[in-house]
């Protein structure tokens, strides 16, 4: 008997042991393009992501709905547009934006939590409100150390239970802060982008020193001694990411649970310099998308296939098997009234008074490990505003071909974020005038916009000329125009009343 009870209780340790399958880890970025060695840059120094990548998919036209960091937190965390979710900018301090609280049936960490996840939130946060978007283990860390984010993690990761994980881990790096490097020799410093003064080193990180001359300087920005030098501290920020991406990877592994672990790597926009973010341009879009799934048989996948953030919460839940395809919703789907209902009243007030129903995006589970295969044949991406007081709508769709933008707007001059308007690298241009070139545009053009711009971005990948007043294009305006109708339409966007009332 007594070795019978033992055996049994052997038996239980060991199945809860193995039975944490399916766990996702999602990292998140703050403000970084694809700069990585597995998107062929010649300096980033990234070996651990481009280890995920060499076993897992990589895409290369992944894009966010928006380049703001709340408006596009919202996005990942509800799979919804962020016109349509409530989450129009900023969330901390007076900015105030918040989703509407019905969001809570689509919340990614609500439903997976349903689908019987525990979950975990580490780093930047930045959306609300947090009944929404609520996890069931807040864990604190430094955010600019995504090495010391890592061990603080590996409680939550390792812990013994029989439920799979869901970790949501959203680094601040490489966004701007941190003060300014007044060791630069020049007039205007750069901005050490979380980098500490001095060469000085976090904890645990190795850090990656870059020399501003060997830094190959993007199309959209101006080849400058100050972009040079926000550009280097800008690479040493997303080094510092890797390792903890690294650090990450040798904790699952001492754990057993390297095998049992989606790990996607993404950002929520691009770099933080004008030109990139807070628009709607291919710089401020596009991201690094790395997903390595442990239980595909194809590894080391290149995938052209558009895919977008209002895609991230639908495959999270594929993949834990807890998504209707059909309804495309969760399968245990909770109505907000019910969800609300025995609520007070004061959480129920912002509820949205939209049809919650079905995420706008789809999941790409099926096509990983599949180098040919398609998702989207249309990308549509919204901003309204950054800071509360930067109002300033935009709508962009493209479908691979042509991209039209329209500045809902124009007419007034374009706002953009505070920290890129005083970085070194905008404000050494804006000196030498309007005139001066900033990338493909000059200062001027960049701050005074027209309502629509068209670009054929198979040929301009960086939008630098515009085809909206060419006649010979003036069909192809016609028809992204009613195709971008059509989506705001689809997508209950409030702003397509500009288009009669504008």
């Amino acid at each position: 008997m007594r070795l019978f009870i033992c055996l049994t209780l052997f038996s239980l340790a060991a199945a809860i042991l193995q039975s944490a399958e399916r766990n996702i880890i999602f990292i998140v970025t703050d403000d970084q393009s694809p700069t990585l060695g597995c998107y062929g840059d010649p300096v980033a120094h990234s070996p651990a992501v481009d280890s995920l990548a060499a076993d897992g998919t990589i895409f290369h036209r992944a894009y966010a709905t928006t380049a703001s960091c709340s408006a596009s937190r919202s996005v990942i965390l509800s799979g919804l547009h962020n016109h349509f979710n409530g989450q129009f900018g900023h969330q901390h301090a007076y900015h105030k934006f918040s989703s509407f609280h019905n969001v809570v049936s689509l919340s990614l960490p609500r439903a997976l939590s349903r689908a019987g996840y525990r979950t975990g939130q580490i780093g930047k946060y930045h959306v609300a409100p947090e009944e929404v978007y609520r996890f069931d283990t807040y864990l604190k860390g430094n955010a600019r150390n995504a090495v010391q984010m890592a061990e603080v993690a590996e409680s939550f990761i390792a812990a013994k239970d029989e439920r799979p994980f869901f970790l949501y881990f959203a680094t601040s790096d490489p966004h701007r802060g941190g003060g300014i490097d007044n060791s630069y020799s020049g007039e205007l410093k750069p901005n050490l982008f979380g980098n500490l003064p001095d060469k000085a080193a976090y904890p645990g990180i190795d850090e990656k020193f870059y020399d501003p001359a060997s830094i190959p300087v993007p199309p959209f920005l101006p080849d400058t001694p100050e972009s040079r030098s926000e550009l280097a501290h800008y690479y040493q920020s997303c080094a510092r990411i890797d390792q903890g991406v690294g650090r990450l990877i040798e904790i699952l592994k001492e754990n057993d649970l390297y095998d049992k672990t989606l790990i996607v790597f993404t950002a929520d926009h691009g770099m933080a310099f004008a030109g990139a973010k807070t628009t709607v341009f291919e710089a401020g879009l596009h991201v690094p998308f790395v997903v390595r799934d442990p239980y595909q048989k194809r590894r080391g996948v290149e995938s052209d296939a558009m895919i977008s953030h209002i895609d991230i919460a639908p495959s999270l839940i594929d993949f834990a098997q807890a998504l209707n395809r059909k309804t495309n919703r969760p399968k245990d789907f909770q109505k907000a009234d019910d969800y609300w209902a025995d609520k007070d009243y004061a959480k129920r007030d912002n509820r949205g008074h939209r049809p919650f129903q079905a995420y706008h995006g789809k999941s790409w589970i099926s096509i990983l490990g599949k180098p040919k295969a398609a998702h989207r044949d249309t990308m549509f991406a919204s901003h309204t505003f950054h800071e509360i007081t930067m109002y300033y709508p935009m709508r962009a769709i493209w479908d691979g071909e042509y991209k039209l933008i329209w500045n809902i707007a124009s007419g007034l001059p374009y706002p953009f974020a505070s920290d890129l308007w005083a970085s070194s690298t905008w404000q050494a241009q804006l000196a030498k005038g309007g005139d001066a070139l900033y990338g493909y545009q000059n200062v001027d053009s960049y701050v005074n916009r027209p309502a629509f711009e068209l670009y054929d971005v198979k040929d301009n990948r960086y939008e630098n000329v515009n085809l909206a007043a060419n006649p010979e294009y003036a069909p192809v305006l016609e028809r992204m125009k009613r195709k971008l109708k059509d989506y705001q339409k689809t997508t209950n966007d409030p702003w397509i009343s500009k288009w009669e009332y504008e």
